[in-house]
């Protein structure tokens, strides 16, 4: 593998490069023996941000849950409340139904 990368010029950051290894984080993702895991340490930090006070705010967190979509079953169902929010003429009430999907 790394005569290739030499091949094809590829520069490796060896401090970022881990061989030899059981599991890793990796784009986000945990990959082990068991596939692709969630990182717990992204996880935590997304559970404890605040709840959303406007548009943009609940963009960025759709687009935090949205990164994990694949481990979310019906996520598009849960963020629903959440996603009316950014209807264009809809008004910014963030509703039990919000904190719920939050």
């Amino acid at each position: 593998m790394l005569k290739r990368c030499e091949d094809t010029k590829l520069a490796l950051n060896w401090e970022n490069s881990h061989f030899m290894v059981k599991e890793g984080i990796v784009l986000g993702y945990k990959i082990s023996k068991k596939g692709i895991e969630v990182d717990k340490a992204k996880i935590e930090v997304i559970s404890k941000l605040p709840h959303p006070t406007t548009v943009k705010g609940i963009r960025s967190f759709l687009g935090h849950a949205g990164f994990y979509r694949l481990f979310i079953k019906d996520l598009s169902k849960i963020s629903r409340p959440m996603t009316h929010l950014l209807e264009k003429n809809s008004p910014f009430i963030f509703s039990n139904e919000c904190i719920q999907a939050f």
